[in-house]
């Protein structure tokens, strides 16, 4: 839901009278003037304004002849919030530079302070922290917007220079600043007509000729992908500009524009633009202080279904993942956590929901069934022999399931553990086959690792000279094992449909989980708007 933090309204004269001797200190009360009434009134039913001005004597900070530069400052701000994807009609600059020009009386200039320090808590919140609170919108999004007091943003505005300030507001992450260079080429794109035709095939390849290849030779020409050719014929540049387009999809890049490589070609520039917008709003919930989000850290991006350990902001090391399955009760939540240990053999102590939802059925029908699991009570082993399992629903099953550690153990041999509430993590699986599709949504909700042991060798090389005979004495020991991280890794589980490589290469993602839908409609509420085009 998207935040209206200062909504302007005027109270009846009566009230304000009372909320001017309430917030006004009592030497001024004497001698209230309009100036100070007009801001009284703006500011009486939001307490951090309220208290940044009483504790200034409700002394201006824009309106003064010494203010031009602060006035300036955030003018400039507001007249580019469109290149930050931010609802411009939140903060309007016409509106406020007409309200400063016909500012001649000291109640207009009153009113006129009061709307710029409302468009501009109401612009710096939204370019610094996020113009949703997204787990509003959608609950498996587990993040909270970092958020600044009000009062705190004000004054360290009027502390320094003015230009600068507003210029630290968006995050300073890299990803943020690529993605913005995007968005703007992408606004220049529209207004120059998008990208054209859509192409009308089922399939295009080497050595296809005619109409269809023209029109996917202009689109991958005005996406970037191909120099301007006058080529009618799929020949070996159109190729290689498909295999591109393709690795930057997440698609099989083999060339050949099938019906998913198609498919994703005709998606319409107005659709990519939000997803970069959308990305954009996703880089501002993480706005933390420390903008690097870990020296080292791990990335896992659910609908990419891959896994990256992220040094000093380069890639060291990454892994194709699967992650949660479509139904909403397995989809991977987003959150961030801090990796501490990870286990070698580990034993699978079965969720409740597997264990009443899927094995509990089974063992009614044949109680013989999962017999590789061990029954617990208490945390202690229980002899099979007497349970009645047909006696028990799922609410009054006294019981739990433990995997031993083992080959067909469904952690594999090794889990990767950040202990948090949702009860996610990574870890190895011994169903390899699922790592070789395009499309990787088959779990519970955590995260299977295609490369399990050579993600622990590299999270281990910084405590360990032979990080890979370490952890292989341990697995060949066949006892499950706790090894703790001497240094913990921050971990960031996220959902980015778009995103661009340090080389600069924007990739884009299907919305698997239709998050983006969902955050977009209240984008549109917020008064988010995209310029017209027509592809």
């Amino acid at each position: 839901m998207a935040r209206q933090l200062f909504p302007m309204s005027l109270l009846p004269v009566l009230a304000v009278l009372l909320s001017i001797s309430v917030l006004l200190p009592a030497p001024a009360a004497a001698y209230v003037t309009a100036f100070r009434q007009a801001i009284a009134e703006g500011v009486a039913q939001h307490d951090a304004m309220a208290e940044f001005y009483r504790d200034r004597d409700f002394e201006p900070i824009w309106t003064n002849e010494g203010h031009a530069d602060r006035r300036q400052a955030l003018l400039n701000a507001l007249e580019n919030a469109a290149h930050h994807g931010l609802p411009t009609g939140r903060y309007d600059p016409d509106a406020l530079r007409g309200a400063f020009g016909s500012a001649e009386s000291p109640y207009a200039r009153g009113r006129a302070e009061v709307m710029a320090s409302t468009m501009f808590l109401n612009y710096a919140n939204d370019v610094q922290s996020g113009i949703l609170d997204p787990g509003t919108v959608i609950r498996q999004i587990h993040r909270d917007p970092p958020r600044r007091d009000p009062s705190d943003l004000l004054v360290g505005f009027i502390g320094g220079d003015p230009h600068d300030f507003m210029r630290s507001l968006p995050p300073a992450h890299p990803e943020y600043l690529r993605l913005q260079r995007a968005l703007l080429t992408f606004q220049r794109m529209a207004a120059e007509g998008g990208w054209g035709q859509p192409v009308y095939a089922g399939r295009l390849e080497r050595g296809d000729r005619g109409q269809s290849v023209v029109q996917l030779r202009d689109r991958l020409i005005r996406m970037g992908y191909m120099d301007r050719s006058v080529t009618a014929v799929y020949d070996a540049e159109m190729e290689a500009a498909v295999e591109r387009f393709q690795a930057n999809h997440g698609l099989l890049a083999d060339g050949v524009a099938g019906s998913s490589t198609i498919e994703q070609i005709n998606v319409g520039l107005e659709t990519r633009m939000r997803q970069v917008i959308l990305a954009m709003e996703r880089q501002r919930w993480m706005n933390w202080e420390d903008p690097d989000r870990g020296a080292r850290h791990v990335l896992v991006n659910i609908p990419d279904y891959h896994t990256y350990v992220i040094d000093n902001e380069e890639v060291t090391f990454e892994s194709r993942t699967v992650v949660g399955a479509r139904p909403q009760d397995r989809m991977t939540p987003e959150f961030s956590d801090t990796m501490e240990h990870m286990v070698i053999n580990p034993s699978w102590y079965v969720p409740r929901s597997i264990t009443v939802g899927e094995y509990l059925p089974q063992m009614q029908a044949n109680p013989a069934a999962a017999g590789h699991m061990e029954l617990l009570q208490g945390g202690r082993p229980v002899s099979r022999a007497g349970v009645n399992f047909s006696q028990y629903t799922g609410n009054t099953f006294p019981f739990d399931l433990r995997q031993p550690p083992g080959p067909g153990n469904a952690l594999g041999r090794v889990k990767f553990m950040f202990p948090n509430r949702h009860n996610i993590y990574l870890h190895d699986t011994p169903s390899r086959n699922l790592f070789s599709r395009e499309t990787r949504a088959y779990s519970h909700g955590c995260v299977r690792v295609h490369r399990p042991l050579e993600l622990a060798y590299h999270l281990l090389a910084p405590q360990e000279a032979q990080p890979r005979d370490y952890f292989h004495r341990i697995l060949d020991s066949r006892q499950e094992t706790q090894v703790d991280l001497v240094q913990p890794v921050p971990v960031h589980i996220v959902y980015w449909t778009a995103f661009v490589t340090p080389e600069g290469a924007l990739n884009f993602r299907r919305d698997i989980y239709d998050r983006d839908t969902a955050l977009w409609a209240a984008l549109d509420r917020a008064g988010v708007e995209l310029p017209s085009t027509t592809s």
